[in-house]
């Protein structure tokens, strides 16, 4: 194969597939797909309950791992990312959080240009398919289909929202619309009871368009440059090296680890990175691979004093009995990822949107799926969300089956300590409310001796696991470290687009699953330079008195 296409996209993952449906409306345009993962259709992707298992598959998770983390007492730590159609988005939690309003106005401050909240409100609600109405926030016509699942059938769920009321925080109804602070259902992305990945909302549906090209088991070795032009990209496909060239353009959407890896591979990135795994410098581009970020989170559980906690379903046959109503029916406990109801607020006074999110879970167990202790018990998926520490992805050699050197640099620096230990204190009073008499049994994780700030942070070191939420390592912007302008393009490189969560300036307040498909929503009508969506002046809702109040009731 030695073909030319008018845009080859690197990546059938959650900004893959978007592109991939969205360049191809026009039937003009020729778009190429390579994507190495292969098909979606196991049962473990599809059925929302079952998402620890692709998680846990090397079939499906390349299994990327951080080097000693130095401020996590040297431990390696896992960074899943989907080697599937639908990348991510079909082995993820499917958690829909769009992020703060003011997330995407800190992107514009930094130097992404347009993409302030205004600019990107459109492009979330063009994604939307909400199941519960339009307003000037959501719309119901999108292909990405959002719901709450079970819509909160465990009574823990609305114990949760009203122990975080009785503390003094707001409720919110939906935090993806004027109000993200406050306690409130979750949004899932699940459709008829099936994970809505990017492949089922986005590629399937437009897979037999003439004008697309879908090749799986595709291994992108580098892009291939003629002077400062993307010319082609190569790709090992049955053992056989091939290349396919663009008109247009080629299009990194790998992900936020391979995309830096890759271009790094294709000699451009920092030149001392470059040089030192022995790969020829073809563009010297200082912050391909710098300025990554993640998410950290740890599990606050307790026992319940009450036997109605999923740890009661975790027998052979209460799985089997759950998947059979699954199968037949669509319907029941594996409909839904079980995170039902959240929150979002503050860590302290003088914080203006919120930094610390919680996941409210009516069971305790492991990211594994197993029991995390017997009996009866729940948990709240609980991290800072806004971090300073800045982390590096590194070639180690020109192989791309070399995974590259990746490090995070978790609890650099002293306001991500400070936050988790805000975690720690500001959960144990939340629980302690009257709403949660009624379940509240002891404190297993962290322990009820876990006071102190050294103890707390003792505790956060060796607890802490990614949320899985890499991001930010080609960042978007107009300085000397940006990897990517406003328009997505590589800086100094004609022809060479990088979309994905990646090119984020700054981390979002939430899972990221959303913004990336936002971010590739957009990215299309830049692409074609299509008209942009008008802008938005929906009002932003912020906690009342946020200068001088960490909560927004006499309780605080």
């Amino acid at each position: 194969m030695n073909q030319t296409y008018d845009y080859v996209i690197v990546g059938a993952g959650s900004a893959g597939c978007v592109l991939a449906n969205r360049l191809t409306e026009d039937p003009d345009i020729s778009v190429l797909l390579l994507e190495f993962g292969g098909s979606d259709r196991s049962i473990f992707i599809q059925m929302p309950t079952a998402l620890s298992i692709p998680m846990n598959m090397p079939k499906y998770n390349w299994g990327y791992q951080s080097q000693p983390e130095p401020y996590l007492d040297n431990r390696r730590m896992d960074c899943p990312r989907g080697k599937v159609l639908g990348g991510s988005s079909s082995i993820n939690g499917m958690v829909y959080v769009r992020g703060h309003a003011m997330d995407y106005d800190e992107w514009q401050a930094s130097g992404a240009r347009d993409w302030g909240y205004s600019h990107c409100l459109p492009y979330f609600k063009k994604a939307d398919d909400w199941a519960f109405g339009s307003d000037e926030y959501r719309n119901q016509q999108g292909p990405l289909s959002v719901n709450n699942g079970n819509n909160m059938q465990n009574p823990l769920y609305r114990a949760f929202i009203e122990a975080g009321a009785q503390a003094g925080y707001m409720k919110t109804e939906d935090y993806n619309g004027r109000q993200q602070e406050g306690f409130g259902p979750m949004h899932m992305t699940v459709k008829n009871g099936v994970r809505w990945s990017t492949a089922n909302a986005y590629l399937k549906p437009v897979l037999k368009r003439p004008n697309l090209q879908l090749i799986s088991g595709a291994m992108t070795q580098r892009i291939l440059l003629d002077g400062k032009t993307a010319s082609a990209v190569e790709f090992l496909k049955d053992g056989r090296l091939q290349t396919a060239g663009a008109n247009r353009d080629l299009i990194l959407s790998a992900g936020p680890i391979a995309s830096p890896h890759l271009l790094q591979l294709s000699g451009i990135g920092p030149a001392g990175v470059l040089k030192a795994a022995g790969i020829a410098v073809k563009h010297d581009l200082p912050g391909v691979g710098e300025n990554l970020q993640d998410h950290l989170e740890f599990y606050f559980q307790f026992r319940c004093k009450q036997p109605i906690t999923l740890n009661g379903k975790l027998d052979l046959w209460s799985k089997f009995l759950i998947g059979s109503r699954w199968f037949f029916f669509k319907t029941g406990l594996g409909a839904t990822n079980h995170f039902e109801s959240c929150a979002f607020i503050r860590s302290k006074a003088g914080v203006k949107w919120p930094d610390i999110q919680y996941h409210f879970l009516p069971a305790a167990m492991r990211y594994d799926g197993n029991a995390a202790f017997d009996g009866h018990g729940f948990q709240l998926h609980v991290g800072y969300n806004k971090p300073r520490s800045r982390g590096t992805i590194k070639a180690i050699s020109p192989k791309i089956d070399d995974k590259p050197e990746i490090i995070f640099n978790y609890l650099q620096h002293q306001d991500d300590i400070e936050g988790f230990r805000a975690c720690v204190r500001l959960t144990r009073e939340i629980i302690s409310q009257p709403a949660m008499d009624a379940y509240r049994g002891s404190e297993i994780q962290p322990g009820e001796g876990v006071q102190s700030d050294s103890d707390i942070d003792a505790f956060v070191r060796s607890a802490v696991e990614s949320a899985y939420h890499p991001s930010c390592a080609c960042r978007m912007g107009e300085d000397s470290m940006a990897v990517v302008d406003s328009e997505t393009r590589v800086h100094g490189i004609e022809g060479l687009r990088v979309v994905d969560s990646s090119i984020f300036p700054t981390i979002t307040n939430g899972n990221l699953n959303s913004p990336t498909i936002m971010l590739a929503e957009r990215a299309a009508d830049i692409i074609k330079g299509k008209g942009m969506l008008e802008a938005s002046q929906a009002v932003v809702g912020l906690g009342d008195d946020w200068e001088s109040k960490q909560r927004s009731t006499s309780a605080s």
